[in-house]
């Protein structure tokens, strides 16, 4: 029977509607009467009222959707569909019959239509809702099942007991909830008790010989994942996350699916709370220019800039791979609209750049390409001028020249007190910025940050390659830090600081607490299910060309406020630091980048940014400090100081 139920479809269910339809008149009557005995005089009415019964309620039926639903999967809103089906056929029934009998003379009782009423009401409603309850029966669980408990009694963590009572298998078996609510304790759902909060997870983890444990709090910051993760690791239960609020919000994982820990997780931040509205403000119904469109950065600045319905979204880069992955990857989103237009292009030819500018007209360019790697842009000087600050210069030639209306350059925290040529070059690009919007009048404005997890070439993907290869993990100093975010935070920062804009400003993110990269070796290496020193060495090499031990976000004689936007601080006077003598400096930039002389670019270097002291190798560049922005006024309120 069980079985027979599950596999019904709605041709099924078509048949047995006509079936109840027809029989419940004949039952309404013996109700009403209390006997089986029907005298003659009702038979002509019975007969009438249960052919005009069969058609009409399935005529209703059909209109309201009865026979075009996965009845598995039933719920609240498909059994209010059934109870207005069966009201409207009902009054419609109601209204044939009364006017039959009217004209007639009829013998038939109008309480067999409400006595038929119900009893359709609950053998149409019985027979679907018995699919959805058998259909979530709780599997038997098999003798190698594991015993979880779900760090999280909410939304999500019900999602996922609902999912693994009804796996066919059984294979994990969810024994109760943990959540911090305390009052959610000893409450229960689909019949799993909430036994404590993550601090008991020792005690009942023993008691109930627990072997996994499910994070199912997606919004949850990273120290809480990281505190229940350490808990685990001592007590060797394995443990599993669902997805953050991102990935689900974007598709790339559904509710309930679980995963490993990634180290995104253990540094997962509280979420961002953006103003979508101005965002949208900003961009819809205008075209819109991504630099570096292919890159990590600007691949993601692209996705969310497409949920913004601009009318065009160009995606100009250097590298045909990358732009084309890029392209198909934001084509299979979907979203009707946009005009896509991929763009293979280098910035730093200015005449193939201004006539770029000229076919597409951008109202809105994101500046996002760029040279980034440290190490290489020391060995390669000249590509730092020629792509960095040339490449950027050309850009805004063009922007001025077609009239851009907003301009946003990514900036980094390695062009603050530039010890490379990376920093001294995006130091160079940011001045050129402030000094194109003093001269629109536009908002042409900078949003420095610092490492993102995740990125082509980052440290954690590198470390990856070599756990995956058995080690050892190299790091270049025991003391060296650095700020990250997550791609998705950034990019979502960088919209809502271009969004606040009005010019030349530098708007700097708040980057949290810097990270040890010796903890964020060993964090990825336990992760990878390792031991540090027994399965994976850790090898100190050096600090590399142009390294510094600790970056920093803020240059101190900079004025900092924080902005409407809790995690968004800005430079109001960064313009005021922009060399008068900039076009010169450039213009001997660019020629000693034309004769490779190095020796000439660090001396210009020095000329325009007197800060920049290029750092020798192997030796610590930077003393461990913080730059604190004191009682930092927002809209004529103070709010609190911020060390970063």
């Amino acid at each position: 029977m069980t079985m027979f139920l599950l596999k019904l479809r709605n041709r099924h269910f078509f048949l047995m509607d006509a079936f109840i339809v027809l029989v419940t008149p004949t039952i309404s009557l013996v109700l009403r009467r209390d006997s089986v005995e029907i005298p003659s005089q009702v038979v002509a009415g019975l007969v009438i009222y249960t052919i005009a019964a069969l058609f009409i309620r399935l005529f209703i039926f059909y209109r309201f959707g009865l026979y075009s639903r996965y009845w598995r999967y039933a719920s609240v809103d498909e059994l209010a569909r059934i109870g207005t089906a069966v009201l409207v056929s009902t009054v419609i029934l109601a209204l044939f019959m009364l006017t039959i009998r009217f004209v007639y003379s009829l013998a038939f009782a109008r309480s067999i239509i409400i006595i038929d009423a119900l009893l359709v009401l609950l053998g149409v409603g019985g027979v679907r809702f018995s699919v959805r309850f058998l259909g979530n029966r709780r599997a038997a669980a098999s003798p190698n099942s594991r015993l979880a408990l779900i760090m999280g009694a909410g939304s999500v963590g019900e999602s996922v007991a609902r999912d693994l009572l009804k796996s066919p298998r059984m294979e994990t078996v969810p024994v109760g909830y943990l959540d911090d609510d305390p009052q959610k304790l000893r409450m229960h759902i689909h019949g799993l008790p909430v036994l404590g909060s993550r601090k008991d997870i020792p005690k009942i983890a023993s008691e109930r010989q627990i072997d996994l444990i499910i994070l199912a709090m997606p919004s949850a910051p990273g120290d809480v994942i990281r505190e229940i993760t350490a808990t685990c690791e001592l007590l060797g239960i394995e443990t599993k996350i669902v997805p953050s609020v991102y990935e689900i919000l974007n598709d790339k994982m559904r509710v309930g699916q679980l995963r490993d820990i990634a180290i995104e997780d253990l540094l997962r931040r509280d979420a961002v709370h953006t103003d979508i509205q101005a965002v949208r403000q900003l961009v819809a119904g205008r075209r819109v220019l991504v630099t570096g469109g292919g890159g990590s950065i600007g691949r993601e600045l692209c996705r969310q800039l497409l949920f913004c319905g601009p009318t065009e979204l160009i995606l100009l880069g250097h590298g045909e791979n990358s732009i084309f992955e890029a392209y198909h990857a934001l084509k299979g989103i979907g979203l009707q609209g946009p005009k896509l237009t991929p763009v293979i292009a280098d910035t730093r030819f200015p005449r193939r750049t201004m006539a770029l500018f000229e076919k597409h007209r951008p109202q809105i360019v994101f500046h996002a390409a760029a040279h980034k790697h440290v190490p290489l842009m020391e060995l390669n000087p000249v590509e730092a001028i020629t792509n960095n600050v040339i490449g950027t210069k050309n850009i805004l030639d063009a922007s001025r020249a077609v009239e851009v209306e907003t301009f946003v350059m990514i900036s980094t925290d390695k062009a603050v007190n530039p010890t490379s040529m990376m920093g001294a070059s995006k130091r160079t690009a940011e001045f050129l910025v402030l000094q194109a919007a003093q001269e629109t009048g536009r908002p042409y404005v900078n949003v420095r940050f610092g490492n993102v997890l995740g990125s082509r070439g980052s440290v954690v993907f590198t470390f990856k390659q070599q756990i995956a290869a058995g080690g050892p993990v190299t790091v270049t100093h025991p003391e060296i830090q650095r700020y990250f975010m997550t791609i998705p935070e950034a990019v979502q920062l960088v919209l809502q600081a271009a969004a606040l804009g009005i010019g030349d400003e530098i708007f700097v993110l708040d980057m949290g607490e810097p990270i040890k990269i010796v903890d964020l070796a060993v964090d990825l290496i336990k992760l990878s299910g390792y031991e540090v020193g027994r399965d994976i060495q850790i090898r100190y090499i050096g600090l590399r060309p142009g390294d510094k031990l600790f970056e920093e976000l803020f240059i101190p004689e900079e004025d900092y406020q924080r902005t409407e936007h809790q995690k968004i601080f800005v430079a109001s006077n960064a313009s005021r630091f922009v060399p008068e003598d900039l076009d010169q400096v450039i213009r001997l930039l660019s020629a000693a980048a034309d004769r490779d002389d190095v020796e000439a670019i660090n001396l210009t270097f020095r000329s325009l940014i007197p800060e920049y002291q290029p750092s020798v190798p192997g030796v610590a560049t930077k003393k461990p400090g913080s730059t604190a922005v004191e009682n930092p006024q927002v809209g004529g309120q103070t709010t609190s100081s911020v060390s970063i």
